[in-house]
């Protein structure tokens, strides 16, 4: 049986996963990008993006290990459309072109139906309008004795943390201060859920924390 992980989800110092004022425009809120500094230099987000190069070292490995091994994923509704309320536009797709980065089945958070789109490279979206257990459960049956990830945004890693349905967390800290966004951590006991931190490494985009219980 794989695990629930949340992996290469960057914070601000002061704790936040986006910025705030998110928009078609600005889909991570004002200066939400500068949490991604890290990630946006590695291996991994060059394959990704289909470029060549990218760094090696240690943001490298952890951006693999937070792109890898896993057999589904879930995402709120926010992290795959910037529109609100029933589906208005169903020529939408997601933020990623023809091939989102997924690669397999990949469970979006609803409260509107919405019929599963295949996309190229493997990735299949469903939408899931029964909660987060119903997708978690969705997901370990997709995913096998692989991983699922907690691709976010911000609410949806909380849901998922507070419910204690999640098994690992790696966060990226970079070096900035948002000020307003969305808070990680706000009224959550992160040890009282059972976590501590197991590993941390420092680079000089990030330092690299993985919370496990």
């Amino acid at each position: 049986m794989g695990r629930v992980r949340v992996g290469a989800f960057s914070l601000s110092i002061d704790g936040f996963g986006a910025g705030p004022e998110q928009s078609l425009e600005a889909p991570l809120g004002k200066r939400g990008g500068e949490l991604h500094r890290w990630f946006f230099a590695t291996k991994t987000f060059c394959s990704m993006v289909g470029k060549e190069g990218g760094s090696t070292g240690v943001d490298e490995h952890y951006a693999s290990r937070g792109n890898s091994g896993f057999g589904a994923f879930i995402l709120g509704r926010n992290m795959f459309s910037h529109s609100r309320g029933d589906w208005a536009d169903l020529s939408w797709k997601g933020w990623w072109g023809d091939n989102p980065p997924y690669h397999a089945p990949t469970f979006i958070l609803t409260q509107y139906p919405r019929e599963s789109i295949v996309m190229e490279g493997g990735t299949t979206f469903h939408f899931v309008t029964g909660g987060i257990e119903e997708a978690l459960e969705r997901a370990k049956a997709a995913a096998g004795d692989k991983d699922v990830k907690i691709g976010g945004g911000v609410s949806t890693v909380r849901q998922y943390l507070t419910a204690g349905l999640i098994d690992e967390m790696h966060f990226a800290i970079s070096p900035v201060l948002l000020g307003r966004g969305e808070a990680m951590f706000e009224g959550i006991d992160v040890p009282g859920l059972g976590f501590k931190v197991v590993s941390h490494e420092n680079t000089e985009l990030a330092t690299h924390i993985v919370l496990a219980k």
